[in-house]
């Protein structure tokens, strides 16, 4: 009995781990005084059961969280921590992408170059740990939203470092 039940803890533990597809993973090429940057990424949820994508970790970065980019009351672009995580709902498919939800690194230990690769680990609430290798590409962004993004991010990291 104790093995039949060991045996269907693990199927559905590996069921709700199949059930997580992730396509895409990639960051931008960082230029080399920055210590910030993102990963970005399809998620897909094939189960039937809602999920939380809950923290992502990886050896080039000494922080790591799950960021969402608002627009506050004075229309200017902001990155907010999603200390719950990020939702992803049974049978739909979230996407991480600049200006939106994404996975936030500061403190990197070095620029991410063109063609480089990396391991990231999600950790999902019901799904558990999946590694992924995250290709750096050149992704340009509008000049303006990048300017942005990139003064909001090293704002925030210096105010997290008072």
């Amino acid at each position: 009995m104790k093995k039949l039940l060991m045996l269907s803890a693990i199927l559905l533990s590996t069921s709700a781990f199949a059930d997580i597809l992730i396509d895409n993973p990639r960051s931008r090429v960082s230029a080399p005084t920055v210590k910030v940057g993102g990963a970005f990424m399809d998620i897909t949820n094939n189960g039937k059961e809602d999920d939380v994508l809950l923290s992502a970790s990886t050896p080039r970065s000494g922080k790591t969280e799950l960021h969402n980019t608002v627009i506050d009351e004075n229309g200017v672009m902001k990155m907010r921590e999603m200390e719950n995580g990020i939702p992803i709902p049974a049978g739909e498919t979230v996407v991480l992408k600049p200006g939106s939800l994404h996975v936030m690194f500061m403190d990197l230990h070095e620029p991410f170059q063109l063609g480089q690769t990396y391991p990231l680990t999600l950790k999902f609430k019901n799904a558990g740990e999946k590694t992924v290798t995250v290709n750096v590409k050149d992704m340009p962004a509008p000049q303006q939203h990048q300017h942005n993004m990139q003064k909001d991010m090293q704002h925030d990291h210096k105010n997290m470092h008072k």
